[in-house]
């Protein structure tokens, strides 16, 4: 396999610029996932990449080597796309059989790499079906037969599970987490789905507006987030933002009146801002717990069994989630009082940065 560098890669079309000086190495038989909302580039980069969309500024190197200019076809790489564009008229076997019947391969070493890619995928006791007879989930094994046969430097999936239902999805990710081991390959994943990236990856690109906002493994982002926008995208349920005012700085952290009522000491850093700024506190539904400090208005309560997810807002009207015990007693239209520690909260300045947490957790490897 190889590893993979962007370098300064930039693209627009026509006057607009999609993406902005993307700096990425990726590390040989490393997973890494492009995440990010609907229009931030990742789909655009992913086909960079793979050579069906053209640079406007910037280089790629796959293995050491500048592939930059090179086609498709010559940069080692194969991509499985959304859809699973398999030939119905063709079995199994000779939908994951043809990128190797067009290069004119022996048979011998053909029938070695099918039967070998069909192994892996648990497909061997379904070479003979049409894709027709298949489940959504066995097509898109096919799809990635027909990649791994290629035998490539690097695999290019670009929301490949976005098509199956919720439970197969669920499956799905497990197979190909498994899948990556097997081979042990560089992979690169594109999806919007935070869930997939925190689940798969080792490393997690986060783009917003055609820029890498972080680029850390999943647990990086999710106790260190460099910004709100990346605290926001990363976690589910999504964290809670308080609108606040810097009270006090000491060598402790930062003193913070929460606009909703009530005051927390959060150990922060505190060279971004002064005594009277405005900033936001970051609290996760899952660091709230039944006590004192947060009065929150009860609106929706999901109860999933081993937890329960209450929705509503602060006496200020704010937005405000906590994930706590499932067998928590709450009411829906009731006030519920919560708790948070210090510790756990962030905070962001006004334009979105992150001071940095100074007892957050040791992130080991």
């Amino acid at each position: 396999m190889a590893t993979l560098d962007l370098e300064k890669i930039s693209k627009s079309f026509g006057e607009a610029k999609v993406l902005h000086d993307i700096d990425l190495a990726i590390r040989d038989k490393e997973f890494v996932v492009f995440v990010g909302p609907s229009g931030c580039g990742k789909s655009t980069l992913l086909r960079i990449i793979a050579g069906l969309e053209e640079t406007t500024e910037g280089s790629i190197v796959i293995g050491g080597e500048d592939v930059s200019s090179a086609p498709p076809v010559e940069r080692g790489i194969s991509m499985v796309f959304q859809s699973y564009a398999l030939y119905p008229h063709l079995s199994v076997y000779e939908n994951i059989a043809f990128p190797l019947r067009v290069q004119k391969m022996p048979t011998a070493e053909l029938q070695k790499r099918v039967n070998k890619a069909a192994e892996i995928l648990q497909l061997t006791d379904k070479l003979s079906l049409k894709p027709g007879q298949l489940s959504g989930g066995q097509r898109q094994r096919v799809a990635i037969g027909r990649s791994i046969v290629r035998e490539p430097r690097v695999f290019l999936f670009d929301e490949p599970l976005s098509n199956l239902d919720a439970a197969l999805r669920g499956d799905m990710r497990v197979e190909l987490s498994q899948l990556h081991r097997k081979l042990d390959a560089t992979m690169v994943y594109v999806t919007h789905d935070q869930v997939e990236a925190m689940t798969m990856a080792d490393r997690i690109v986060v783009l917003n507006g055609g820029r890498v906002e972080q680029f850390g493994t999943p647990m990086e982002l999710y106790h260190h987030p460099a910004t709100k926008f990346v605290a926001s995208f990363i976690g589910q349920p999504n964290m809670n933002f308080i609108a606040s005012t810097v009270t006090s700085i000491d060598d402790n952290g930062v003193g913070v009146a929460l606009e909703s009522g009530g005051n927390l000491h959060v150990p922060v850093e505190s060279s971004l801002v002064k005594v009277g700024d405005k900033v936001e506190v970051g609290i996760r539904p899952e660091d709230a717990s039944v006590g004192e400090g947060i009065e929150m208005n009860v609106r929706v309560l999901e109860r999933l069994g081993g937890t329960t997810i209450a929705y509503g807002s602060l006496t200020d009207g704010t937005k405000f989630c906590a994930t706590l015990d499932g067998v928590t007693a709450a009411s829906e239209g009731k006030s519920l009082n919560l708790s948070v520690n210090p510790a756990d909260c962030h905070v962001f300045d006004g334009q979105g940065r992150v001071l940095r947490r100074l007892s957050a957790p040791v992130l080991t490897t």
